[in-house]
């Protein structure tokens, strides 16, 4: 078995031991550690596995690496074909790396079926890892489907009050859009006769074929960014959530549609996507600037970093198809492996912040069981260590320099230039929107005089929540102040995926 076959096998035969070595019953249960440890253990295995994914990277090439390919359904050409390059290797480290985390947030929390909770974690992280990994589109698309199944059990049975309503939205949002994206993947193994993505990426299609094939593609990673106006699911999935499940949402699921954009949407049908890039331009500014606005005004801690999500997952694809208006104001291709970096850059970025402030939440929801803004005040009088970490995450959202959250902004805001000034007005907007919702949720939560009694009773974090904020602070600060590591592994596929859309256009 190769290393992403391992990577992907691993936590889902370990997360079914893991639900099997728990009892039966529903109740609570003080002791009994082993799921809880068999989980930390399998999970800090599979991130240790992974990191040869980086250290032998070879950055040079934009060749598939790690590659694994054997027959899988003969008569139909289906293969199980698994390979990284510079797109889906960072994006598997980022699922391995918070996983460990994960499951340590929960480790005290989570008292009822902890061995079904921390099974679902593990088994949908493999799956997630499935999707990353994956060269041949059947192959793809049963990790896509099977991804929502874990993620469903998560949210139905440890979420909040409204957690059906929550689950079923969520659910049908996503596996509707995956009809349009399954019907395309038929559609071009008709024209290709293979399932293979690489060959997908070498099909000759007209515009006209292309097209269709777009917005069928638009329609499954839309919803997963999620892209307004079919975002509406992800607010509710968020508040009613357990903390775990926000992370993993926020941090590693919406990141698949971003990387659909990139691994189909761009290099399979590169006519469509200049032909419809205002619209793609158009969506993501809306984004970037009216969710902002909605941020601004929500009184629940999840739901506004939920919504906060929404507008930086928008310069994520303002970034991959800002390149199209480059060209067509410019005719230079400059500028445009800027823009693809950015948006990349921005998806791990994201997936560490916003990973934080979902934690921090949870750690004020287990001590005051309430995530309104107004029950909070003056929490820097009694958890000054937590105060530090907010505040520091609360800057990296807003993009302060130094942090991870300015650097995928940054190249974005940057490359937008190139192509229209306007446009880097109305996305530089989000700096400012972003700050404003951030700074005002710090000022009215950790700032001030202590608010309530309930306040003034809450405990500092203790040094399991300490490790987990401190690890994911270093990532954030390190990534902001040395970004190289990241970018160079991504610079031979974004450039490779530039010199295809313009050889395959022109």
């Amino acid at each position: 078995m190769g290393l992403l076959s391992t990577l992907i096998w691993l936590p889902i035969v370990g997360g079914i031991a893991v639900v099997l070595s728990g009892r039966d019953d529903a109740s609570p249960r003080p002791g009994f550690p082993l799921e809880r440890w068999l989980a930390l253990g399998i999970s800090v295995l599979t991130f240790l596995l992974s990191i040869p994914l980086y250290s032998e990277f070879e950055t040079a090439t934009a060749a598939m690496q790690f590659v694994e390919r054997w027959s899988w359904i003969e008569s139909f050409n289906v293969e199980y074909f698994l390979g990284v390059d510079g797109f889906s290797m960072p994006l598997i480290m980022l699922t391995t790396f918070l996983t460990p985390l994960v499951v340590i947030a929960g480790w005290e929390v989570i008292k009822k079926r902890p061995a079904q909770y921390f099974g679902a974690f593990l088994i949908l992280e493999g799956l997630m890892i499935g999707v990353f990994a994956a060269l041949d589109a059947l192959l793809f698309y049963v990790y896509w489907e099977a991804m929502l199944i874990p993620m469903f059990i998560i949210i139905g049975v440890w979420g909040g009050e409204r957690r059906v309503y929550a689950t079923l939205k969520f659910f049908l949002y996503t596996f509707f859009g995956s009809v349009f994206m399954l019907i395309a993947l038929i559609y071009l193994y008709l024209q290709t006769g293979s399932y293979s993505i690489l060959d997908f990426h070498a099909a000759p299609l007209t515009l006209q074929q292309q097209i269709p094939i777009f917005l069928a593609f638009l329609v499954a990673f839309a919803v997963k960014v999620p892209m307004w106006p079919v975002h509406t699911w992800l607010p509710d999935a968020h508040v009613e959530a357990p903390t775990g499940g926000s992370v993993i949402l926020a941090a590693v699921l919406l990141k698949m549609g971003g990387y659909g954009f990139v691994r189909f949407s761009l290099p399979i049908v590169p006519d469509a996507s200049h032909s419809l890039d205002i619209m793609m331009i158009g969506l993501s500014l809306v984004a970037v600037v009216y969710i902002s606005f909605v941020a601004l005004v929500q009184q629940d801690m999840k739901k506004l970093i939920a919504y906060s999500s929404i507008a930086h997952m928008g310069f994520v694809t303002l970034g991959f198809f800002i390149a199209w208006a480059i060209f067509s104001n410019t005719g230079q291709t400059s500028g445009i492996a800027m823009g693809i970096t950015g948006g990349m850059v921005q998806m791990i970025s994201h997936g560490f912040i916003s990973g934080a402030l979902f934690l921090c939440v949870g750690v004020m929801y287990d001590r005051m069981h309430s995530r309104r803004i107004d029950d909070y005040g003056g929490v820097i009088n009694t958890m000054p260590k937590f105060a530090a970490f907010m505040v520091f995450f609360a800057l990296a959202n807003a993009g302060l320099p130094g942090t991870s959250g300015f650097v995928g902004e940054f190249l974005v805001i940057l490359s937008s230039f190139k192509a229209n000034f306007w446009y880097a007005f109305l996305a530089a907007t989000t700096l400012i929107l972003g700050a404003a919702y951030t700074l005002w949720l710090v000022k009215r939560v950790i700032f001030g005089a202590v608010a309530n009694e309930r306040v003034a009773a809450l405990s500092d974090i203790n040094m399991r929540e300490f490790f987990v904020l401190g690890v994911l602070a270093v990532f954030v600060l390190g990534l902001g102040l040395w970004p190289a590591p990241l970018v160079d592994v991504m610079s031979a596929s974004v450039e490779n995926l530039v010199e295809h859309i313009m050889r395959q256009k022109f």
